[in-house]
């Protein structure tokens, strides 16, 4: 069965003025549903064809000959959750288990939110930052154009998207500006409890 691209979960001004509805259309539009379209014709008459988005990233990692086929399911898998994980009015501090978690991990949640902001500024390039469950615990990672924490596997619970096409026509070069409305404005912990909760089921 084909891939499909998803429905933003909010309509695309949503994240104005901290994501522009004309990032928002460029972004889901053009970039999400050419990894959609790619992935589908890559795989098609495969042994991948029935395969799972998640079973296809960790078959495909690290296989020179399936390199196209892991770009294009990596971002689309990453970027279904990334859709996911923002909303309007969001950022600020978790609570429950997550905060506890977080807070068990990291220290405090300034400690999580220093780390992860150092994350995502450091990705050199095409990247993404990520809170991940591994086993029972929480950790910060950030890794390279469509790699992904399933790879690895752990299960990304929260990721940014640090490709210069996600913020570029709104902040230019300053990637931290865009990091910090991130945090400070659109994510959406109540989501990110969810996929925490998913992971450890």
């Amino acid at each position: 069965m084909a891939f499909e691209l998803p429905d933003l979960p909010y309509p695309y001004d949503a994240l104005e003025p901290y994501i522009s509805s004309q990032t928002m259309h460029l972004h889901h539009d053009k970039h999400h549903q050419a990894y959609v379209t790619n992935l589908n014709n890559l795989i098609e008459g495969t042994e991948l064809e029935n395969k799972s988005l998640e079973d296809i990233v960790v078959a495909t990692f690290n296989q020179p000959a399936k390199e196209g086929i892991f770009n294009n399911a990596g971002q689309h898998w990453n970027h279904c959750l990334f859709w996911r994980v923002m909303k309007k009015g969001g950022g600020g501090q978790p609570g429950g288990e997550l905060l506890r978690r977080i807070e068990d991990a990291f220290g405090s949640f300034e400690g999580f939110r220093e780390k992860f902001r150092e994350a995502a500024v450091t990705q050199f390039g095409s990247g993404w930052a990520w809170l991940a469950v591994d086993g029972e615990e929480l950790k910060v990672l950030k890794t390279p154009n469509a790699v992904n924490p399933l790879v690895y596997g752990m299960v990304p619970i929260l990721g940014l998207d640090v490709w210069e096409h996600a913020y570029y026509l709104d902040y230019q070069n300053r990637r931290p500006e865009y990091v910090a409305a991130f945090l400070n404005h659109l994510v959406n912990w109540e989501t990110v409890e969810e996929e925490l909760h998913k992971a450890l089921s």
